[in-house]
Parts: structure tokens; C-alpha cells; sequence
């Protein structure tokens, strides 16, 4: 896969992916069967209307941070951990018309709000409750994350290999770069296998796993949404025949 071509930062364009993975989660969603709303999804502990529920209060989340970043004050994404999880749960049982319908709503309500964003209130600094500082023009591309990758969590039949190509590969530099210093994940050096293109994860001492796959697979291991069985890993030259098996844990997104 060739560098990305566009960047995590344009906001503007980065809206335009959102609402082109959101027309594609609201054809998934439409064909959600009602027996199928409280199955497991492939996030623990969630079933597919946790996930559903979920992608509906993140958007609304997202509308509060940047109506405070164009009042040039700090807007907290969520009252707390256990409203956010609350909120949820509360929405997780419903029909999928009603799921369907709520997605839709609260993602026109974040389109109109990004869009009609003053262009000073893009470079307004969001703190992130993991303690990372970044401008506002960074949360559409950080929405896209939420809408991909928990399409992928429902398991109905959209997976990496349906990922678009620009945000897979925005995705792999952005989390390999993250990793890249992490003191205590064991090196391992990742391939793609389409464009030969190298990156390197993990701080700690010793000689690095290489694993080669496809991008998307790449990026469905680097995001948790796969157990690397689908790499090719190898160890001092010697093929692994297990690769889930060797290849260490990654941190959890967040």
C-alpha cells in the first residue's frame, strides 16, 4: 500500500469518509434481523446492539466536543465512564429500525455541526481522557475510526478486507507510529505484503518478530479486531506456524 494521501488533520475531507462509512453501517444495520440484535458482537461483553447503541452516543459525544471547540472552551465527550456505559446499555435492547434511525439522526446532527464549524475552531486543542492533546480537526478522521471498526465489530459479514484503502492506510502509520515507542511490547517488524512498505512497533529489547500481510489484515491486528492468524510471521528467518500464538498483546485502542 502507497503513503496515504490524505491526512488525518482535514477535517473537511475526513467528514466526507464519515458520511460515506456511515451510508455503508446503515445498509448493514437495515438488514438486521430482531433475533439478531442481542447476539454477541466480536467486542466482549457486547452484543450487536451494544455496538449499534454505542456508534449513536459517540456521535452525539463528538457534537458536544466541537460545539465547544467553536466556543473556545473544553467540552468533556461523555459526563463519565459510567454514564457512557449507561447510555448504552439503555439503548442496547432496541429494534434495529429504531437503531438504524437513531445512527441516522445523530450522524446528520454531527454532519451540520462539523460543517458549519468556524475554520479557527479547528485548531482549538482537545484534551483526550487518556491525557493525549490534539486540534479539533482531528475528530472527524477519529470518528471514521468509530464508525469502520465497529462495523466490523457487529460481524455481519463486514470485515478488514471492506475497509477503503485510504483509511487503512492512515490507520496502519497512525498506530504503528503509536506503538512504535512502547517500552514493554516486544519488537516486531510489520511488512505489507502489497507495497513492501516497513514499519516497526515496540520499544523493549530484542530481535523483532516480521510479520507480512496485506495491509487491512496489518491494520485488523494492529486495532484488535484480529488475532494476527492471518499474518505470516516469522522469528530469525524460521517461519511460525502459529502466529497468534508468538505475536505479543497490543494495547487496547482508546
Amino acid at each position: 500500500m502507497s503513503a496515504p494521501r490524505i491526512r488525518p488533520d482535514e477535517p473537511l475531507v475526513a467528514l466526507d469518509l464519515v458520511e460515506e462509512a456511515t451510508a455503508r453501517l446503515l445498509r448493514t444495520a437495515s438488514d438486521v434481523r430482531p433475533d439478531q440484535i442481542s447476539d454477541a458482537s466480536l467486542l466482549p461483553g457486547w452484543t450487536r446492539g451494544h455496538v449499534l447503541a454505542h456508534v449513536s452516543r459517540n456521535a452525539e459525544a463528538v457534537v458536544r466536543v466541537l460545539e465547544g471547540a467553536a466556543e473556545g472552551r473544553h467540552a468533556d465527550m461523555y459526563a463519565s465512564a459510567e454514564v457512557r456505559d449507561q447510555d448504552i446499555e439503555d439503548g442496547a435492547g432496541r429494534m434495529p429500525e429504531d437503531q438504524a434511525a437513531d445512527i441516522k439522526d445523530t450522524a446528520e446532527r454531527l454532519a451540520a455541526v462539523a460543517r458549519g464549524l468556524p475554520e479557527d475552531a479547528w485548531s482549538f486543542q482537545i484534551t483526550h481522557r487518556t491525557g493525549r492533546v490534539f486540534p479539533a480537526a482531528r475528530i472527524p478522521w477519529m470518528r471514521l475510526g468509530e464508525v469502520e471498526y465497529h462495523h466490523v465489530d457487529l460481524d455481519l459479514g463486514y470485515g478488514p478486507g471492506d475497509w477503503p484503502a485510504e483509511f487503512v492506510a492512515v490507520e496502519v502509520t497512525t498506530l504503528t507510529d503509536r506503538f512504535a515507542a512502547t517500552e514493554d511490547l516486544p519488537p516486531v517488524l510489520l511488512r505489507d505484503a502489497q507495497s513492501g512498505t516497513e514499519y516497526r512497533i515496540g520499544a523493549a529489547a530484542g530481535p523483532p518478530l516480521t510479520a507480512e500481510a496485506p495491509a487491512h489484515d496489518l491494520l485488523a491486528w494492529l486495532s484488535g479486531r484480529a488475532d494476527g492468524a492471518r499474518l505470516t510471521v516469522h522469528r530469525g528467518g524460521t517461519p511460525v506456524e502459529d502466529p497468534a500464538s508468538v505475536l505479543p498483546t497490543l494495547p487496547a485502542l482508546a
